[in-house]
């Protein structure tokens, strides 16, 4: 019995040990098919990394008006050996950097992909919603709301979201950026992480449990160390402030000043000034919030382990401070000149940390901006150019004086947003009112309003094809389901915003003329001054990476920027 006993005991060990044997090889097997598929040229003849950067409210001539003073390294290093895209356009309108950022990684406009703002009125929950808000997400690495953030409201896939398809997941895609909405659209739905920052009282780099659960180690450490702590410093120029001659004089009328200075002039001393200008968000406002995201990408890069592999992955980057100093001081300021000499020595850093991590040679880089930016009205008008500033509120009031006077019924618009105007539909079904004789009727009083250059309806949007001029770009950016019901375009130079400081977002050349960069593997040295478009861009990566386009795709491949 016991002899037995002890046979059956071993019999047992020697299946175990079979079982296992075999689960070895079936591992082992799994990773020789992994190792074959990485090394098929034919599937992977391709960049070790592809890093897509967008330079928030950049506009094209930042590149050249700058030139002369940026290093070797940075700009000119991607402008010296890369191609150069000089005649580059949005295709579409509203300029804003939710759409932008969106369109640059889809290959296509708001009509598709469905972000048509910022922000945007909802009709049909009547609520105004942001971008990338997601009540389902929970905030990681903070309890902030500022982490219920997902890319749910995109509706089309992303040139990353191809990547990550086509390598069954393989691929690592990170999105980085000081926005959310900078990090969260171009990394795309099915991406492994996209962090921001959080200024606030915080100071560090948070996600979203759409992501993950909870932040890898090095985000934690990185966040450990308080890096915004050490930025929060003097800013003073980087040169001599009287070397700033692209630039306006420092003291003048057309520039906003930081809570708590009197004046917008150097040096700004930002830990003095952070109490009253929400803590670490005051970084955001200055060079040093771009040179935290090239920290922090650096640290990606290295512990993530990027482009060490076979597989393509894919990193997108947006520097966001450019967008905060241009709508605080404008277009012509020392402090935007300032902050884009600095930018380039953060971009040389980073392609520095390319080389060194992935190699030259190995991995390819694409630049461009979200949208650009308009002088400041103010300053035109004191150069003696047709500008000047919109009262949005003013302009409601008078529509919807008109619309009640003509149809007897008040409070017909519900909402007025990116410069559209959204009728009460209910209010129209009760009194019978017809919703395209009233769309006519407010477009044509539109045309004649002072400030408003062209006005369309909705349903010429639906029902038209129009390929040329503004009602094509106003056409681009229309949502079937979510864009109004008249859309107005406001004159060239005239803005709704406060009379210092500069924005965007209209379908001018100066918010819709923007760089378009290409450099390394696969990349042809060059130039063009033919048209591109920023839908092009993801198509031009997607063939770079033999991939799918994105679904709902419109632009075409730059086929001079490929080798």
């Amino acid at each position: 019995m016991k002899f037995n006993t002890s046979l059956i005991i071993l019999l047992v060990m020697l299946m175990g040990c079979n079982s296992l044997s075999q689960k070895l090889t079936n591992s082992d097997r799994i990773a020789q098919q992994n190792k074959k598929y990485s090394s098929q040229e034919s599937v992977t003849n391709a960049p070790k990394l592809v890093v897509g950067i967008v330079v928030d409210q950049m506009r094209y001539d930042y590149l050249t008006r700058f030139y002369s003073r940026y290093g070797n390294d940075g700009f000119k290093r991607l402008v010296r050996d890369g191609f150069n895209a000089t005649n580059n356009h949005y295709n579409f309108v509203p300029t804003y950097t939710a759409p932008g950022h969106a369109s640059i990684y889809t290959g296509t406009t708001p009509s598709n992909h469905g972000i048509i703002g910022n922000n945007w009125y909802d009709k049909f929950i009547d609520k105004t919603i942001y971008n990338a808000d997601d009540e389902t997400a929970n905030p990681v690495g903070t309890t902030s709301d500022e982490g219920k953030m997902s890319p749910a409201r995109m509706m089309s896939s992303t040139v990353t979201d191809e990547l990550e398809l086509f390598t069954q997941q393989r691929a690592k895609v990170i999105g980085i950026s000081i926005k959310d909405r900078g990090a969260i659209l171009p990394a795309g739905h099915a991406a492994d992480a996209a962090y921001w920052f959080r200024g606030s009282e915080e100071g560090k780099f948070i996600t979203s449990s759409f992501y993950m659960d909870q932040l890898p180690q090095w985000v934690a450490d990185f966040n450990d160390s308080k890096p915004a702590e050490n930025y929060l410093k003097n800013w003073e120029t980087l040169y001599p402030l009287e070397s700033y001659t692209a630039s306006g004089p420092d003291l003048n009328e057309y520039e906003g000043s930081p809570r708590g200075k009197e004046i917008p002039t150097f040096p700004y001393d930002l830990k003095g000034l952070a109490p009253k200008n929400g803590g670490y968000n005051i970084l955001k406002s200055t060079p040093y919030g771009n040179s935290i995201i090239a920290d922090f990408a650096i640290k990606a890069l290295k512990n993530e382990e990027m482009g060490q592999d076979d597989v393509p992955d894919f990193l997108a980057i947006s520097f966001s401070s450019t967008d905060y100093v241009g709508h605080q001081y404008g277009v012509n300021s020392v402090e935007i000149e300032d902050t884009y000499l600095r930018l380039d020595l953060d971009i040389a850093r980073l392609l520095n940390a390319l080389d060194d991590q992935v190699g030259e040679g190995n991995y390819t880089v694409f630049l461009t901006a979200d949208h650009g930016a308009v002088n400041v009205p103010a300053y035109l008008q004191s150069q003696r150019f047709n500008a000047g500033y919109f009262d949005e509120r003013v302009f409601v009031k008078a529509m919807d004086s008109l619309a009640a006077g003509n149809y007897g019924v008040k409070g017909l618009i519900k909402n007025v947003s990116n410069d559209q105007v959204f009728f009460d539909q209910e209010l129209l079904k009760e009194n019978k009112i017809d919703a395209a004789n009233l769309q006519e009727f407010l477009a044509m009083e539109m045309r004649n309003y002072p400030g408003i250059n062209k006005a369309f309806t909705r349903d010429a949007m639906v029902s038209g094809q129009f390929t040329t001029g503004m009602a094509a770009l106003v056409q681009n950016g229309f949502h079937h389901q979510r864009s109004g019901d008249v859309i107005f375009v406001l004159d060239p130079g005239v803005i709704v915003y406060p009379p210092t400081g500069s924005t965007h977002g209209s379908a001018q050349s100066y918010d819709t003329h923007v760089p378009l960069l290409f450099y390394g593997y696969g990349i042809n040295k060059g130039e063009t001054a033919e048209r591109t478009e920023i839908t092009d861009i993801a198509p031009t990566i997607s063939s770079l990476l033999h991939i799918s386009f994105p679904n709902s795709a419109t632009g075409n491949p730059i086929t001079k920027v490929l080798k």
